[in-house]
């Protein structure tokens, strides 16, 4: 088993998704719910964000490029639907996930993708599996989404002990600088996105 890839993919994969970043966020989203429910939408975002970065690892640039999407579209895509998502927890106006299937909608989108499984995991996953040669070395990219994701799923099952630490003010509080937090990263996404395609288009004129 070659160690050193292991070692690089799950730092780079780890501080790209950024377990302990995500927790203000998935509080947010979910600390209003009760704790089987919140752990259960811990499990799903975990379960769609190992779909989707497998997935776009081993067909992600022919899916693209049968698209004709570039990269930084994809980066785009993600940073206005986090503007969104930011935008309802500033102002207060979230849904709440107390009815039926709500709370696959909050694990699912934003906390699945494009939070977990956003354009920096794709687009980094994408890349070590196009530098990787053989079974063996595909072989440990895959065990290193699975212990990232493992990561990050044990994280956020064990953040029901800052809801009770925090009560339902310290949560409001939370929830706005997690709004704030958020639509930081949605206009770095839109931001790189503008440059790269700047870059490609200027590339692409000479």
């Amino acid at each position: 088993m070659n160690l050193k890839l292991f070692g690089e993919f799950f730092l780079t994969l780890l501080v790209i998704v950024d377990p302990p970043g995500m927790v203000p966020v998935f509080l947010a989203l979910t600390g209003t719910l009760p704790a089987k429910e919140r752990v259960r939408a811990g499990t799903q975002a975990v379960l769609l964000a190992l779909g989707v970065i497998v997935i776009f690892a081993v067909a992600g640039q022919t899916l693209l490029d049968y698209l004709h999407v570039q990269l930084p579209a994809l980066q785009g895509a993600g940073g206005l639907l986090l503007v969104l998502v930011a935008l309802q927890l500033l102002t207060g106006k979230t849904d709440e996930p107390s009815e039926q299937g709500g709370t696959s909608n909050v694990a699912l989108v934003p906390i699945g993708t494009p939070l977990l499984a956003g354009p920096g995991a794709i687009v980094a996953t994408m890349l070590f599996v196009q530098r990787a040669n053989g079974v063996g070395e595909y072989t440990v990219i895959g065990l290193g989404i699975l212990g990232v994701m493992a990561t990050v799923w044990l994280v956020l099952r064990f953040s029901g002990v800052i809801v009770k630490l925090l009560r339902p003010a310290g949560i409001e509080v939370l929830t706005r600088i997690a709004g704030l937090l958020l639509a930081a990263i949605a206009i770095q996404l839109i931001a790189d996105a503008t440059a790269a395609f700047v870059e490609l288009y200027a590339a692409g004129s000479h």
